[in-house]
């Protein structure tokens, strides 16, 4: 698998991983000035890239970094970014702050991470029945803790 990247910005950064076993891709922000995003606040912040993969059954999944919200509160508003393998448009990182204090991003920061991974593309089918488990229709925590 190929992925290529459109530099839709002279500033913007090409992922990178932190180490050669990282599994993710590590996005930056591309940013004319700091971006402030208050406690409670959803802030789009570009990367001033879009990109494709040479295959249709991958999806690029967009994950928050882990320093950020353990340490800042700072996370993806929509816990996990998708781009479908056939968009190339821009990419803009939807950032939420559930800290107590106002973050800043800098232009050039890691602001979330990027895994691509296998899509599967079931066949749909509608039924009147669903096979019988154990399990059945209980619900949450019905496996126990």
């Amino acid at each position: 698998m190929k992925l290529t990247f459109k530099k839709l910005n002279e500033n913007a950064i090409i992922p990178t991983r932190a180490t050669p076993s990282s599994a993710g891709l590590d996005i930056y922000a591309c940013l004319d000035e700091p971006v402030e995003i208050a406690s409670g606040e959803i802030k789009m912040i570009p990367t001033g890239l879009s990109a494709m993969v040479d295959c249709d059954d991958v999806v690029m999944l967009i994950y928050p970094r882990s320093g950020l919200s353990t340490k800042y509160g700072v996370s993806l508003a929509n816990c996990v970014g998708v781009v479908d393998s056939d968009y190339r448009g821009a990419w803009f990182i939807p950032l939420i702050n559930h800290g107590k204090q106002t973050f800043t991003v800098e232009n050039g920061m890691r602001i979330a991470q990027l895994i691509p991974t296998k899509a599967l593309f079931p066949e749909i089918e509608v039924s009147d029945t669903l096979t019988e488990t154990e399990r059945g229709s209980k619900g949450f925590g019905s496996s126990g803790i």
